[in-house]
C-alpha cells in the first residue's frame, strides 16, 4: 500500500503521470510531429538540389541564382534542425536525461519549422519569379507567408493563450 503514495509524490498537475512518464509521452508526441516535417523538408531539399543540374538553370538571372542558393542553404539548415532530435536522442539515450532531451529536441524542432517556413517562402518566391516575371509575385508570396504564419504560429498561440490558465 505504501508504494502507491510514493509513486504519486512524483506526479504533476494535469495528467496523472510522473515526470519520466511525461517525458516519454512528450518525446513520442514530438517524434510523430517531426516525421511529418522531416518528410516534407527532405523531399523539398532533394528536389531543390536537382534544379542546379537542369539546362534551364544556367539561363537564370544572377538574382534568381542567388535566391536559389539562399533557398538551398535554408533547406539544408531546416533539414539539419529537423533531423537533429533523432541524433540527439541516439546520443543521450540511456543517460536518464529524457526530460532535458525533450526540451532540446523541442527547441531544435521549432527552429527547424521556422527554417522550413523560410525555405518554403524562398522556394515559392524563386519559382514564381521564374515562371511569371510579374511584379505581383512579392505580394502573392507575402500573402502565402501570412497564411503560413497564421496556420503555424498565430492560431496555435491564440489557442494556447485563450484556452489555458496560468501556464
Amino acid at each position: 500500500m505504501e508504494a502507491e503514495p510514493n509513486r504519486r509524490e512524483g506526479r504533476r498537475r494535469g495528467r496523472d503521470e510522473t515526470e519520466d512518464e511525461r517525458a516519454d509521452r512528450r518525446w513520442t508526441d514530438l517524434m510523430q510531429e517531426i516525421r511529418v516535417a522531416q518528410t516534407g523538408v527532405q523531399i523539398l531539399l532533394g528536389f531543390l538540389l536537382t534544379v542546379a543540374f537542369t539546362p534551364h538553370f544556367q539561363g537564370l538571372e544572377q538574382t534568381d541564382k542567388t535566391i536559389y542558393v539562399v533557398t538551398i542553404v535554408l533547406g539544408s539548415l531546416a533539414t539539419g534542425a529537423l533531423i537533429g532530435p533523432v541524433a540527439f536522442h541516439r546520443i543521450v539515450a540511456g543517460r536518464r536525461i529524457k526530460p532535458q532531451a525533450v526540451v532540446w529536441a523541442s527547441r531544435l524542432t521549432f527552429i527547424g519549422l521556422v527554417l522550413l517556413l523560410a525555405t518554403l517562402t524562398s522556394a515559392l518566391f524563386l519559382v514564381l519569379r521564374v515562371v511569371t516575371h510579374d511584379t505581383y509575385v512579392p505580394w502573392l508570396v507575402s500573402g502565402i507567408l501570412a497564411w503560413y504564419l497564421l496556420c503555424w504560429f498565430a492560431l496555435p498561440l491564440w489557442t494556447r493563450f485563450h484556452y489555458t490558465e496560468g501556464d
